[in-house]
């Protein structure tokens, strides 16, 4: 096999599978290194495109951020099932969806990744705000129908993010070890109180 057959260079076969490689690698680089540090150069390095693809395909970083870290679920379904079951347990459900959701690796490298990035990049804290305070959380409290609906979003969703936090980008020690049913159990009361419970 000769040097030049033996070398991939340029443009991957098939436009879906250039794409589809370019997403993989910013996904892990945003999840990383956030925002601020995952540039179009090195995504394009761990593609093995030119950076010149990573815009053809996406435009510019930020809407290739945008397109790559959406959220791993869909909320309007989600909302649905955590709203279907007793109301008086309903703070379970929702550390149980949380927990079990940041425990699958796909799904916590897209949410650290939207998380580290939050932090610096408006776009990131804009899907953090709109995506999951407002189409999951804020929708749950508003089905609820309780008073204090979007301060009692705020408080789950402040909650929700120190965990990740917390958990998975700091890995604060027993937090990022404890047992994840022990952890649901342990966030469960919490939730209950934010989402129907008395805030005085």
């Amino acid at each position: 096999m000769s040097k030049r057959e033996g070398t991939r260079t340029g443009r991957r076969p098939g436009e879906s599978g250039t794409r589809d490689a370019i997403a993989d690698a910013a996904r892990r680089r945003f999840a990383e290194v956030g925002y601020e540090r995952a540039t179009i150069r090195a995504i394009a390095g761990d593609a093995a495109v030119d950076p010149a693809l990573v815009l053809h395909f996406f435009g510019s970083k930020q809407e290739l951020f945008a397109s790559v870290m959406a959220l791993p679920f869909e909320p309007e379904k989600i909302m649905e099932e955590i709203l279907a079951g007793p109301r008086s347990q309903i703070g379970l459900r929702v550390a149980r969806f949380a927990v079990t959701t940041l425990e699958q690796p796909d799904a916590q490298r897209v949410l650290t990744g939207i998380l580290r990035a939050a932090a610096s990049e408006p776009e990131a804290a804009r899907v953090v705000r709109e995506r999951l305070a407002e189409q999951i959380i804020g929708a749950i409290t508003e089905g609820l129908g309780v008073p204090d609906a979007r301060l009692r979003a705020s408080l789950v969703s402040s909650q929700t993010v120190g965990l990740v936090m917390a958990r998975y980008i700091i890995r604060v020690e027993p937090l990022a070890s404890l047992d994840a049913e022990m952890l649901i159990a342990a966030l469960g009361p919490n939730l209950q109180r934010y989402l129907t419970g008395s805030l005085d």
